[in-house]
């Protein structure tokens, strides 16, 4: 596989920590809806469907659409030349008109409303979700990518608190207008990324103007199409293994967010909010543990840290069965949260490492949402068949017999990467 020479001069500049914020800012306002939409739309579909396998399927839906959405997006915005750059207009236009439809969600009266509202949001939610943080390696040299992303995640980590916080405070007793909170977010956001941020001067988009140059007239920009091809054409399967690995393991972390609220009012006989906000605690482990387990992967590799976390987070979802109350599960949620963080702040870094060259971190952000997206959608109809089969009190041992399977994938592309791709071994 070719591989572009790119670590030498750090590619930080004095905008480097600003540029890490701003893209943590945006991801927070973005992440923060959909954390909350994970919690609290399917009570609300709860309403009027009875199976859980067909809300989870509903819930997937925008990962789903995400699947042929975002790839495309990160491709064009690749592509994209303005005066604002090459990722800030997707993001201008996106975040409002989501947050103007986020809103909505709660006042649908009746199922197919419902069901339009959520489809709209997610709809217009994946036209800019793999945007802001390709934004990151525009403006951060490699060797610095996985601190950066652990800033990142943090944000992230974050939004999981917010979300918890508002289940608490507001569900109960203001359902429609907790949904407010988290579309606020994403206009204040867009406002000082519009004031604060013209990628057109970034390292990344000034090297993609150079590049431009230097094309010939008869080259063009490789498809989104074509850079799949050339992942699955490869005699290296580090990068398939990898799409494995991220589709498995997304597929059981979406599946614990998905189902977590109805498992708390199911088995452990919690309130709605009371349910959402089972998730608080481990929304503050895994903020101490982002950046640990980044320094982690710079001096053992992305895929021994990668490989651990998601054995931990097994580990945690078996105990967690045998909790039976609600302070036990927030401990095993906790533990799992630490082995969640080292698959979450890595696992994209690592396939920015494998791209060809850094021009394609835009696509290669939106294949890493393929396996993603592919995951998160069939993995919470997955765990909600195989709860409408085992019951409830199952439901977290269900989410780790399919984070094993990650586990699996991944010991395989160790053992791959030892047999075939000596070249990775440093950093990997």
């Amino acid at each position: 596989m070719p591989k572009e020479q790119r670590h030498g001069q750090e590619r930080t500049g004095p905008h480097g920590a600003r540029i890490v914020f701003l893209v943590a800012l945006a991801v927070f306002a973005q992440e923060s809806a959909w954390n909350f939409f994970d919690a609290q739309v399917p009570p609300l579909l709860k309403e009027h469907i009875a199976s859980a396998a067909l809300i989870g399927l509903i819930m997937g839906m925008d990962n789903f659409l995400g699947l042929f959405i975002q790839p495309w997006i990160g491709n064009l915005s690749d592509r994209t030349r303005t005066r604002r750059g090459r990722r800030m207009p997707f993001l201008l236009v996106g975040m409002p008109l989501a947050a103007l439809l986020f809103v909505l969600i709660p006042h649908a009266p009746t199922l197919p409303l419902l069901i339009s509202a959520v489809f709209c949001f997610a709809l217009v939610g994946n036209t800019f979700k793999p945007v802001a943080e390709a934004l990151m390696p525009d403006y951060i040299s490699p060797g610095r990518r996985s601190e950066a992303s652990a800033v990142v995640k943090i944000a992230i980590g974050l939004t999981v608190i917010v979300s918890a916080l508002i289940s608490v405070f507001i569900v109960d007793d203001h359902p429609a207008l907790a949904f407010a909170v988290p579309a606020a977010l994403m206009l204040a956001s867009t406002v000082v990324l519009g004031l604060t941020v013209r990628d057109s001067e970034s390292p990344g988009y000034t090297a993609a103007l150079a590049a431009d140059a230097a094309r010939a007239e008869t080259e063009r920009h490789p498809t989104v199409v074509e850079t799949v091809r050339d992942i699955f054409a490869d005699r290296d399967r580090s990068r398939v293994l990898l799409i494995v690995i991220i589709f498995l393991f997304a597929g059981a972390w979406a599946a614990s967010r998905a189902h977590i609220t109805a498992y708390g009012m199911e088995t452990l006989g919690l309130t709605r909010g009371e349910a959402g906000g089972l998730t608080l605690p481990a929304g503050l482990v895994f903020l101490a543990a982002a950046y640990p387990v980044a320094l982690l992967a710079r001096r053992h590799g992305h895929v021994r840290v990668i490989t651990g976390g998601m054995a931990l987070f097994v580990v945690s979802m078996v105990v967690g069965t045998f909790a039976g109350d609600a302070t036990l599960t927030m401990v095993a949620m906790s533990v799992g949260a630490i082995g969640y963080a080292g698959f979450a702040v890595n696992a994209v870094v690592l396939l920015w490492s494998l791209a060809p060259s850094d021009g394609l971190v835009g696509t290669y952000a939106g294949i890493y949402t393929i396996g993603a997206s592919a995951g998160a959608f069939l993995g919470p109809a997955i765990v909600g068949a195989m709860v409408d089969v085992t019951g409830w009190d199952l439901m977290l041992l269900d989410v780790g017999l399919l984070a094993s399977l990650a586990v699996v994938a991944a010991l395989g592309l160790t053992a791959h990467q030892r047999r075939h791709t000596p070249v990775l071994k440093e950093g990997i």
